[in-house]
């Protein structure tokens, strides 16, 4: 059974391959990374180990039997007891309700560990999947996001009070 743990430095190998494994699949719906992002990943890597520590971001990992990565779950720009989610599902997971049913567990641990009130996400419109992962956790339209928002991409800000 997969479970969510809390990102440090030994997952970094398995992220990178989880990266690297699933990049023309994230790039068909997200922007892409860029190569830049694969030629710095310890540096990046290093730096959200050091914002995670500085309390300002929180990261998971979805990890399954076999150790691999099957997906990122993150909080940033934690704030004032509202946070912004993103997230990605790897390729071979996809499809399954793994993306809801780990968002629905962030929720929770979004209140309990990190004190959140209220979750931001912005899926864009050529993301149907996450707008449909993002509305049966529990997620409401509350705007557009522009393309600053979404790499380039028009899309809707989502909201979820923690709280109800």
């Amino acid at each position: 059974m997969p479970e969510l743990e809390r990102l440090h430095a030994g997952h970094a190998q398995a992220v990178l391959a989880f990266e690297l494994a699933n990049r023309a699949y994230f790039a068909a719906s997200v922007s892409d990374r860029g190569d830049a992002y694969f030629d710095q990943f310890t540096d990046r890597y290093d730096a959200l180990l050091a914002e995670q520590e500085a309390g300002i971001c929180a990261f998971y990992v979805l990890v399954g039997d076999d150790g691999s990565v099957l997906g990122r779950f993150n909080l940033y720009d934690i704030e004032d007891h509202t946070a912004t989610l993103g997230y990605r599902v790897a390729q071979r997971a996809s499809g399954r309700g793994v993306a809801t049913a780990t968002v629905r567990e962030l929720c929770g641990l979004a209140t309990a560990q990190h004190g959140l009130r209220t979750l931001r996400a912005a899926a864009a419109h050529r993301n149907p999947a996450s707008q449909t992962v993002l509305t049966k956790a529990g997620f409401v339209p509350v705007g557009p996001a522009g393309p600053a928002d979404l790499g380039g991409q028009p899309g809707t800000w989502y909201e979820r009070d923690l709280m109800l």
